[in-house]
């Protein structure tokens, strides 16, 4: 694992220096072998990585957390979101998951304990948790899930005090075209918010670019949001803006990506770097995979946590 920009934790490391290396050698070597065939047969790599750490999930600590489902931030039916409130806290800092799912699907619940396991993490380590669906295309065009992503950020600012959350300290966390859709929030002039309300912000296996690349298996999906007219894809990528704004921003990629995600993290990474004179916390995974890298949230493999903690905690 690399860590750029940020001092990785030393006890953390001491305690759990590689990833999964807090799992049995069976597992870790079921996690490693789901990630080296990941490009070769998505789907089954990304059961097989499921399967693994299911059993964990089940078993992960979940006590002291109150959650509440399917809250209501907008009058369309995927407009909601979970909340995952620590017990007996006060004005405790926020944190918004956006899932991914190639701009057409995707779900806050991927099956049973993912995406929830990151919440109920982030939850009981004293921050409340939200975890928002939004609409999706070819129902919705962009930047229409960007919308949905501001209007949980408005929808928090007027409600947060009553469920303990405090609306001065939100934090956003998008995985895959989450992250597409977090990063457009942040950077992106034409949906104009320009990270309004927001303290920082967490980009995972972000898809930066809207590209229709043949090496794209989702091609077809970002021609579904982004439009037709491929003239207007490069003006549409948050990674094109991200240079020039002044957002804290964590980025991580994992070892088996899905084709070129990891590349635009880097780019954007080093189109700020270069542009700011300083770099970003910059991580990358080794052995995890495009789904590995959330769905071990809340099992003792603590590495993105802890650092994505620190990253909040300078903020």
């Amino acid at each position: 694992m690399s860590v750029w920009g940020l001092n990785a934790s030393q006890d953390n490391f001491m305690k759990n220096p590689v990833p999964f290396s807090c799992f049995p050698p069976d597992i870790q070597q079921k996690l490693i072998a789901a990630g080296k065939s990941w490009k070769q047969d998505t789907a089954k790599s990304r059961s097989a990585t499921l399967a693994a750490l299911d059993p964990y999930l089940r078993a992960a600590p979940k006590d002291g957390v109150i959650i509440t489902k399917n809250v209501a931030y907008g009058p369309h039916p995927r407009q909601i979101l979970d909340m995952f409130q620590p017990a007996r806290t006060e004005k405790a800092p926020i944190v918004v998951f956006v899932h991914g799912g190639a701009f057409v699907r995707g779900d806050k619940d991927t099956n049973e304990h993912v995406y929830a396991n990151v919440l109920i993490w982030f939850a009981r380590q004293g921050y409340l948790g939200i975890n928002m669906e939004y609409r999706l295309a070819p129902e919705v065009t962009y930047p229409g899930a960007t919308r949905d992503v501001a209007d949980v950020v408005k929808w928090l600012k007027q409600n947060a005090l009553k469920y303990g959350g405090d609306p001065e300290r939100i934090f956003l966390i998008g995985h895959s075209t989450g992250g597409t859709h977090v990063a457009s929030y942040a950077y992106d002039p034409e949906p104009g918010y320009l990270g309004r309300d927001v303290r920082g912000i967490v980009l995972i296996s972000a898809r930066l670019r809207a590209d229709v690349l043949p090496e794209n298996p989702n091609a077809a999906a970002v021609r579904a949001y982004y439009g037709a007219d491929e003239s207007l894809h490069e003006t549409r990528s948050p990674v094109m803006y991200g240079a020039s704004s002044d957002m804290p921003t964590f980025i991580a990629i994992a070892e088996y990506e899905n084709p070129l995600l990891d590349v635009y993290c880097a780019e954007l990474f080093y189109r700020r770097s270069l542009q700011r004179r300083r770099t970003d916390p910059f991580m990358r995974l080794a052995h995890h995979n495009h789904i590995s890298i959330m769905a071990h949230f809340n099992t003792e493999d603590e590495i993105l946590g802890r650092e994505i903690l620190n990253f909040f905690n300078l903020i």
